[in-house]
């Protein structure tokens, strides 16, 4: 939602009385504190080496988990030749979904709880980065329901107050910012619906981005998973201010991942939207073209950092029933057997009339001006 489209709010807002850090009797008060929150990070070519000996001084037995197309593919020979060289022991899960729903999710899931690992290693793009970190979220609390800590109102929205396994993810693509965020996405089947689970601790112990990665990223990935990149820069910038959040909540704890837009998601949000509109045409059109491809490869990331703090609004709202009432849409260069709308295209898909609407509701709020239209 644009920052002037809440009146009311802003208006209730200033009636409550301000008891800041204590219990009231007030209902409602508004939010008066921000959080920030990041995985560790790490880039450059050739890093990926480097996951043996991270994956060593963490535990004993990896869970790698990948798709079928990416398990023939560089980036996971690479993840196992290193567990390999530093002796440390793994299994290989590749039934990641493109696109996860939950009985990808439970699939996974099952073969979590069926070993006892100690650290979890995700090679792909977001969607295996999200089936890791719900492989490790309910495999380390076994008695869980899957409903438990999915979304409200699809679940109960619980939070999550068990300790997870540690978690590498080895991004393979530059859109999604997964390997910096809290949050697994998903279709919850029963209802043709997009859904999620969104927790702190869902968050990557070490984010792997390597633009070794993305040299053979065909074209069409390459396009919607930089428009996602656009959208989370731009939305995150044009959410609902942290300030104007209702209500606060009674404990620091049950503060969500998503707080509203704020001063340091805004300054990640930015520069991914700066390095974005300048690289993003050659990254797609041509793939020799290696500073673009590693310049995009960092985009992902800050705009990761930037909405995994502040959120996202209408566009990836949108997105979810999009993506949810797909019957046989299959894109070119995803090597999928099954029906599927690529995240990035649901998402731009309502681009253009959701930045026109905030743009003219706030317009010193968006980004370079006029440049989130013309992105």
């Amino acid at each position: 939602m644009p920052r002037r489209l809440s009146p009311l709010l802003c208006a209730s807002a200033k009636q409550q009385v301000i008891n800041y850090g204590t219990k009231s009797e007030q209902q409602a008060q508004t939010e008066y504190a921000f959080e920030m929150a990041c995985s560790n990070i790490r880039f450059g070519e050739g890093v990926t080496r480097e996951v043996g000996m991270d994956c060593k001084s963490l535990g004993h037995k990896v869970c790698v988990m990948t798709d079928r197309n990416l398990a023939k593919l560089p980036p996971v020979q690479t993840v196992l030749e290193s567990l390999e060289v530093h002796k440390v022991p793994y299994k290989l899960y590749d039934r990641s979904r493109v696109e996860p729903t939950n009985e990808s999710f439970q699939d996974a899931i099952d073969f979590a709880k069926s070993e006892d690992f100690d650290v979890f290693l995700a090679v792909g793009g977001g969607s295996v980065m999200d089936t890791c970190k719900a492989a490790n979220l309910y495999s380390s609390n076994p008695s869980a329901g899957f409903l438990d800590y999915v979304n409200a109102p699809i679940g109960k929205g619980l939070p999550v107050t068990h300790t997870v396994k540690p978690l590498i993810a080895v991004t393979t693509t530059a859109g999604t910012g997964s390997e910096t965020t809290g949050v697994a996405v998903f279709d919850y089947l029963p209802m043709k619906a997009k859904t999620g689970i969104a927790s702190r601790v869902l968050r990557p112990t070490l984010g792997i981005v390597d633009p070794d990665h993305l040299r053979t990223l065909p074209e069409r990935v390459a396009a919607y998973s930089g428009i996602d990149v656009l959208c989370h820069a731009i939305e995150s910038m044009t959410c609902v201010p942290y300030k104007e959040r209702l209500p606060r909540p009674e404990n620091p704890n049950l503060r969500p991942a998503y707080q509203g837009c704020n001063p340091i998601s805004d300054i990640w949000a930015k520069h991914a939207l700066t390095i974005a509109s300048k690289y993003i045409k050659r990254a797609v059109f041509d793939p020799e073209d290696s500073e673009a491809r590693s310049q995009m490869h960092l985009a992902s990331c800050y705009a990761g950092i930037g909405f995994g703090n502040a959120g996202c609004h209408l566009c990836h709202g949108m997105s979810y029933p999009i993506s949810g009432l797909v019957r046989n849409f299959k894109s070119s260069d995803y090597s999928q057997d099954h029906p599927l709308i690529p995240h990035g295209l649901s998402v731009v898909i309502s681009a253009p009339a959701v930045f026109s609407f905030t743009a003219s509701a706030c317009p010193r709020e968006t980004p370079g001006g006029s440049t989130a239209l013309r992105c």
